[in-house]
């Protein structure tokens, strides 16, 4: 599995084409063969998965029951418009207009590591899904990690 950390500065150029930072181009596996989607996240911003992890996402959407209203809204509204781009030898690739405009992307993002994952945002809007105050962070820390871990 790709493990993606960090966050980094990317700018887009007036085709829409993006750089992948060279340590996140890195952490690709080779059996993805420089192939990554992009979907539109949950927040304002994209996500990008390597093809290999996109994969298992996708057959956990696809494998839901299609006759349940619920279902098939989260599989219409979470498969729309994903998007297959291949990275070019210098890393980069380009992202669709449409995406761009989902995300309030212009000239310059952020461009974060998220474990299995990549988020892309507008620089603006990423600082106000952040949590500011450490306490409440390590609030939720304790909350979501504070279980006895099992080895």
């Amino acid at each position: 599995m790709p493990y993606f950390s960090g966050e980094y500065e990317a700018k887009l150029d007036p085709k829409g084409r993006m750089v992948l930072p060279a340590r996140l181009k890195a952490a690709l596996s080779a059996e993805n063969e420089g192939k990554i989607v992009i979907i539109r996240g949950f927040e304002p911003c994209l996500v990008i998965y390597p093809q290999v992890e996109w994969q298992k996402v996708f057959e956990k959407v696809a494998a839901l029951n299609e006759f349940v209203t619920e279902n098939r809204n989260f599989q219409r509204n979470f498969l729309r418009g994903n998007t297959e781009v291949e990275l070019d030898d210098q890393g980069r690739f380009l992202v669709p207009k449409t995406m761009l405009k989902y995300a309030d992307l212009d000239k310059e993002a952020i461009i974060v590591g998220v474990a299995n994952r990549i988020e892309i945002w507008n620089s603006e809007r990423y600082e106000e899904f952040l949590i500011k105050d450490q306490e409440q962070l390590a609030q939720l820390a304790e909350k979501i990690l504070g279980e006895k871990l099992e080895m």
